[in-house]
């Protein structure tokens, strides 16, 4: 980085603490609040507005955040191509999964890629879709992989899995044995489902307004972040869920968990892969070229 100012500048404007920037950058705060007077005074414009304990990007703040993006994208792909140019494949590739796709499918992907491309750092965002994209839009990943229906314009999206969810229940659960469902029974049913911003939640809904079942006719015990919690909680309680057939496979073999077939309701998805609209960083290509080839 030819200018640390500038890395302390966008660390501050992204966490919008001098503290949280500080424990990021392993510098102490006075010398993070040294660094953005050094930019006022060089740029001869105030970078942040202070209330209190709170900071927000004035304009110039804000004007300045968009180059420094720009900036930072620049110094990532001359580093990777020239590294191309000796062959060498090295850099830092950001990315970002939905809760689900992190925890079960992107860690053995990524583990396969650091093994061909050792020399590339890796990171790595979890949220729900709507947070994944999110990040994405702000530029702090390069790529994500998420599910869901829904489609922004300034996002590329390219399918690369399918998957189907299944309605999932304790073995011990009194309908575990029931050859299966029809979709009017679903209405008796307690259900654990995803937070609102799922796109898990999203494609389920989807499905079951095919079926003609509206979400607001189930009945919801619990909301829950991630899959792994849905799963204990089945494992405790009475209830149901839609589970991703990727993340239960050990708890049936186990015979914990037990799934149950609903009559004409078929709920399949597909998992994308997320760039911004236009060109994509080298090390970014290469990811994209790695998953294609490595189904």
């Amino acid at each position: 980085m030819s200018d640390f100012r500038l890395e302390v500048f966008y660390t501050v404007a992204k966490r919008l603490s001098f503290t949280k920037a500080a424990a990021e950058l392993f510098i102490t705060q006075p010398a993070v609040t040294k660094h953005i007077r050094e930019l006022e005074d060089q740029y001869k414009a105030k970078l942040f507005d202070r209330k209190g304990n709170y900071i927000a990007l004035t304009q110039a703040g804000e004007l300045l955040l968009h180059h420094a993006e720009r900036v930072f994208e620049l110094y990532r792909n001359v580093e990777f191509e020239i590294n191309a140019l000796s062959k060498r494949k090295e850099g830092l590739l950001r990315t970002g999964a939905s809760t689900t796709i992190a925890q079960y499918i992107v860690a053995p992907l990524l583990a396969k890629f650091r093994g061909k491309y050792p020399d590339v750092q890796l990171s790595l965002i979890t949220g729900n879709t709507e947070q994944v994209e999110k990040v994405l839009l702000a530029k702090e990943i390069e790529i994500g992989i998420i599910e869901g229906y829904s489609k922004k314009s300034e996002i590329s999206y390219h399918e690369f899995l399918k998957d189907e969810l299944v309605l999932v229940c304790s073995s011990k659960h009194p309908l575990a044995n029931k050859h299966s469902l029809k979709p009017d029974d679903l209405k008796n049913i307690s259900f654990v489902v995803r937070e609102q911003g799922s796109g898990t939640l999203e494609v389920i809904d989807h499905s079951l307004k095919k079926a003609g079942i509206n979400h607001s006719e189930l009945k919801v015990e619990i909301r829950l972040g991630n899959t792994e919690s849905i799963k204990s909680y089945l494992l405790n309680s009475s209830a149901m869920a839609f589970i991703s057939v990727h993340a239960i496979t050990d708890e049936v073999k186990r015979g914990e968990l037990k799934i149950l077939d609903v009559e004409n309701l078929s709920i399949e998805r597909s998992f994308y892969l997320i760039s911004l609209q236009g060109r994509v960083s080298g090390l970014a290509d290469l990811f994209f070229h790695f998953v294609n080839h490595n189904p």
